[in-house]
């Protein structure tokens, strides 16, 4: 089972390492984790998916809320929330390959970032399993490089944002 779990946290130095040291030495797993400050500079929003049976998940979110510098910890159920991911694919490419990878582009509204010679740098966002279906498509591509931000998410609507004065 997985599970986004989105940190409102002063924005203090340390404050992430913190909390990933929790993860290390409980012997959780974080399968992403992102983190940025919010629209209020004193407050920081991290995002961390993880994974583990009902019981561990629930001892991560009881774990974390006891931390010195977390505000509030919110879990982003699929249903309720929006979840995004970036990924940049350096690809292979000759001039015979760039135009059936610039139509691949195009189905999944992706961006060519960069163009050389012999390579193209492609930006892609959206969910996890818009990304992998896109990297599907480009398994007869060389993939020279790849980098994924890992998600980002927020819960949709009003009811549960927190206010701090």
């Amino acid at each position: 089972m997985q599970r986004v779990y989105s940190l409102l946290v002063d924005n203090n130095s340390g404050v992430l390492s913190r909390i990933s040291g929790l993860f290390t030495r409980r012997g959780y797993n974080i399968d992403s984790i992102t983190a940025g400050v919010t629209a209020d500079s004193r407050f920081t929003r991290i995002t961390i998916v993880s994974s583990g049976d009902e019981i561990i998940l629930s001892q991560i979110e009881k774990q974390i809320a006891k931390l010195e510098d977390v505000i509030v910890v919110k879990v982003l159920k699929p249903e309720e929330s929006v979840y995004r991911e970036l990924i940049l694919v350096k690809i292979r490419a000759n001039a015979q390959q760039r135009s059936e990878i610039v139509s691949i582009v195009d189905i999944f509204r992706a961006k060519i970032v960069d163009a050389e010679r012999e390579s193209l740098v492609i930006e892609l966002t959206g969910t996890q399993s818009k990304l992998e279906a896109f990297l599907q498509l480009l398994d007869g591509y060389e993939i020279l490089e790849l980098a994924r931000t890992g998600i980002a998410g927020l819960s949709r609507g009003i009811k549960d944002v927190t206010f701090i004065e």
